[in-house]
């Protein structure tokens, strides 16, 4: 039986792998993930990090060998997370080239401590980009008020962005236009923008676990069958419906003169990854939210479970253009129940963020554990 993992790529859909270790790179996981799952990059943050210090032995070694006099906690994370990205872009750098340059990558985060600081983030993603020294990695930068000047600058300094924390299309528009005026900058001083590459990362289950506690909560009050099979009916649909609009939205965006004027410098067009894409409700399938977003000229960054799953009993089909009247008639209808889905993404945004602060804040708290057992022993 064919893995259903590889029909994805056979759609124009990339798979990456939503989690990063070293034991995964040393014991040959990753390669075997590329070679018979179709891999085709790797993502991480603080909380995957976090994860990967606190519950493995992976990094005693390196612990004790960064444990000396005037190390810092933060200093040491950081060098752990740049060896295990290096690797991770060694691994992937035949895809890299296999692809010319579209997929292979392996993402870094900037500090989210730096998320509403623009020149912080400039710095610390110049410094990050010349510390690991690869050219298929990709700098996380979240779409910020403050994120998108980075964004723009970076790119048009060559520096590939991984666009992190999108939540709705009007955010999502924003970046393309700070993506594609990067591009324009970059031609304006003479340079070629065929090398630059960029993914938005737009995130999926988190809006369904939000409205739909809504919905249950209107159902919980609601009155009459009508009204009862309406609001069920809405339950899951928000997400799919959001990016399914958006994806359509990215299509008309990258077309006219302006796109095709850098298209004919060889630009090629800032990608739309779905992340988020575990099912956070049971009732769900498990495999929802990568079903249901299969389209051509995209990218699912799929945590380990869910990658499981997919090859297990997966169903890949292009589904992502599918109904688009229906999901646009689910936008519209959330209003009309009591859903404030632009007050939602608005509010996941400023939780994203802190949520990568606190998983940052614990990451460090970790690491500086971990050295003090080392110091110990």
């Amino acid at each position: 039986m064919k893995n259903p993992l590889l029909g994805l790529s056979e759609q124009g859909q990339s798979v990456w792998f939503d989690f990063i270790c070293r034991s995964l790179i040393e014991s040959g996981d990753l390669a075997r993930l590329i070679e018979q799952d179709g891999v085709q990059g790797v993502t991480s943050n603080p909380s995957i990090f976090e994860a990967a210090i606190a519950k493995s032995n992976d990094y005693d070694e390196t612990l004790r060998e960064l444990d000396v006099p005037g190390s810092n906690a933060e200093g040491i994370y950081e060098t752990l997370a740049i060896r295990d990205i290096q690797a991770a872009c060694d691994a992937l750098h035949g895809v890299y080239l296999k692809t010319k340059g579209n997929d292979g990558f392996v993402s870094l985060e900037v500090s989210p401590l730096l998320a509403n600081d623009t020149d912080g983030t400039l710095l610390a993603a110049r410094r990050l980009h010349g510390l690991v020294q690869r050219p298929n990695l990709m700098i996380k930068v979240p779409a910020t008020e403050e994120g998108l000047p980075a964004i723009q600058i970076l790119i048009a300094e060559g520096i590939h962005v991984n666009v992190t924390l999108l939540f709705s299309m009007e955010m999502y528009e924003r970046v393309t236009e700070a993506f594609i005026s990067g591009l324009e900058q970059r031609v304006a001083k003479g340079e070629s923008p065929a090398h630059v590459r960029s993914v938005a990362s737009f995130f999926i289950s988190r809006i369904d676990a939000k409205v739909d506690a809504v919905l249950r909560e209107q159902l919980e009050n609601s009155n009459g069958p009508k009204d009862r099979a309406l609001l069920q009916g809405l339950i899951g649909k928000a997400a799919i419906a959001n990016a399914r609009v958006t994806y359509a939205r990215s299509k008309s965006i990258f077309t006219g003169e302006r796109w095709e004027a850098l298209a004919a410098q060889g630009a090629v067009q800032q990608r739309l990854l779905w992340a988020s894409t575990s099912t956070k409700d049971p009732s769900f399938c498990d495999v929802l939210y990568v079903e249901e977003l299969v389209g051509e000229n995209t990218v699912n960054t799929i945590p380990a479970a869910t990658l499981d799953a997919f090859r297990d009993h997966g169903r890949p089909r292009a589904s992502l253009e599918e109904d688009l009247d229906g999901a646009r008639t689910v936008l519209a209808v959330l209003p009309e129940v009591g859903v404030d889905l632009d007050g939602i993404t608005k509010g996941l945004l400023a939780g994203g963020v802190q949520s990568f602060i606190d998983a940052y804040g614990r990451l460090i708290e970790t690491v500086e554990q971990r050295r003090g057992e080392k110091i110990e022993a």
